[in-house]
């Protein structure tokens, strides 16, 4: 169950990520903070980042089999990286219309499934 609370707490973690690392461009986009001076738009991802911190740092430190988890760092590290590029296309994918998902996406994603695969193998 450790397991599966820690890719739950990832995910999570992954939303806040996005919407601090891309957010800003989407409230650009809409007119929001375009005339936001830079330094504000960059506290303001700090804030949402804040969160990101919340979930990130427990899921790895349940996860990490330092800490009795079933995960090594390497696949802690893997995995985080597999949800981060799937939360972001699907996030990105709805926030922007814009943004399409093409064949080389997909390729790139079966790659890193393909990484998952390895990583874990004994």
């Amino acid at each position: 169950m450790t397991g599966v609370w820690t890719i739950l707490l990832l995910v999570v973690s992954n939303i806040f990520m996005t919407l601090a690392w891309y957010g800003n461009l989407k409230l650009q986009e809409m007119n929001i903070i375009t005339n936001w001076p830079l330094i504000l738009i960059i506290l303001a991802s700090w804030g949402v980042a804040l969160l990101e911190y919340c979930f990130m740092i427990p899921a790895n430190r349940m996860g990490s089999s330092i800490n009795g988890g079933p995960f090594s760092l390497f696949q802690l590290k893997i995995m985080q990286e597999v949800i981060s590029l799937t939360v972001f296309t699907v996030m990105i994918t709805f926030m922007f219309k814009g943004e399409h998902l093409h064949w080389n996406h997909v390729a790139a994603f079966l790659c890193l499934i393909a990484a998952v695969y390895f990583m874990f193998r004994k």
